[in-house]
């Protein structure tokens, strides 16, 4: 961790609201982001999002300054998440291309658009802890042995894990059409 990072969660453990303003500019968007992809609702995760924030200020004192921050405070929202996930009891609600509104002919950069689109429901389809390693890994660069502390799992389960998802999401993007079964290469319909 950066001594930058040190110096504001110091800071903020002393009840400076600056820093604390600093912490949600620097790692709200993060925390937000993962909610998002956990819960796969907008709501949900802005709520979650928050309910994170108001934990990490509540257990700033508790964090480990020997530890990476960022982990830390990405296991307070994957909890929080989790919890959220099971008080639904229910997978995230994916919108079908059916329901979208995607229009079958793209210039490239809407066609850069549609595949981010065809990517983000097909990871909706992911099982959720197999796409919490994944996203942890490929979104947010996290090492697999910060995301073994994060889930709180060991080290090769992560890595099982991201190599299941990135089957699942092969097979999901391959069942939606978006890549073709011999190569791999996500196609512009």
């Amino acid at each position: 961790m950066s001594d930058d990072v040190r110096e504001i969660v110091g800071r903020a453990k002393r009840g400076d609201t600056a820093a604390m303003r600093r912490l949600v500019e620097l790692y709200g968007p993060r925390v937000f982001g993962l909610c998002c992809r956990m819960l796969g609702q907008r709501e949900d995760a802005e709520d979650a999002a928050q309910e994170t924030l108001v934990r990490m200020f509540k257990s700033l004192e508790r964090w480990d300054d020997t530890r990476p921050f960022e982990p830390w405070l990405l296991a307070i929202a994957g909890n929080r998440c989790r919890t959220r996930l099971a008080r639904r009891a229910s997978t995230p609600r994916c919108v079908t291309l059916e329901e979208s509104d995607v229009a079958q002919s793209y210039d490239s950069e809407q066609g850069a658009r549609q595949i981010d689109e065809e990517v983000r429901l097909a990871l909706c389809e992911v099982t959720p802890r197999y796409r919490q390693a994944f996203l942890g890994f490929h979104e947010h660069g996290l090492s697999y042995a910060q995301i073994a502390e994060w889930l709180e799992v060991p080290l090769g389960t992560v890595k099982t894990w991201v190599r299941r998802a990135r089957i699942q999401l092969m097979d999901r993007l391959k069942a939606r059409g978006a890549i073709e079964e011999s190569q791999h290469e996500l196609r512009q319909v």
